[in-house]
């Protein structure tokens, strides 16, 4: 074991985590953060997208230990003082889901694209979600529920 020690959802933590510990595994099981889902465990389907100092990462890949003093953005860490993040409230209001399991992964993926490209275009987000697998058929309802979140978030 060794001492991990970084910042999740705002807030500086250090914890103990095995050696070639994936963050995934860290986050669900040692933070309780089950919000970031385990799909393929081989970072190709996107169900584990987290945001790490703003960069959209698969968290199943990422080994725990190269966290280590960066921030870390998991779907819980989106909303804030009880609000839900513009993501989050346009794909309800969009209803860009079915089964949801894919949800968190998207949402969090595109935060990071919104953080690089305030105003991303229908082919920049099907780029940046590209790699994520959704089998409901949800994409359209998805593409727009970012763009309109995207909107939200350059109001203000």
């Amino acid at each position: 074991m060794a001492k991990l020690t970084f910042t999740i959802n705002g807030t500086r933590r250090t914890l103990d985590a095995a050696a070639g510990a994936r963050l995934i595994d860290v986050l669900r099981d040692g933070l309780g953060l089950t919000g970031t889902k385990p799909g393929c465990r081989e970072g190709t389907c996107g169900s584990c997208t987290v945001l790490v100092d703003g960069r959209a990462m698969r968290s199943c890949i990422t080994p725990a230990a190269s966290v280590a003093g960066k921030r870390v953005t998991t779907i819980e860490g989106l909303a804030t003082a009880g609000k839900l993040h513009p993501l989050q409230q346009a794909f309800l209001d969009y209803e860009a889901y079915q089964c949801g399991y894919c949800t968190p992964g998207m949402i969090v993926g595109a935060a990071g694209l919104i953080a690089r490209n305030a105003s991303p275009g229908e082919q920049a987000v099907r780029q940046a979600l590209d790699g994520h697998i959704c089998r409901c058929g949800s994409q359209p309802r998805i593409v727009q529920a970012v763009r309109a979140a995207a909107e939200v978030m350059r109001r203000g």
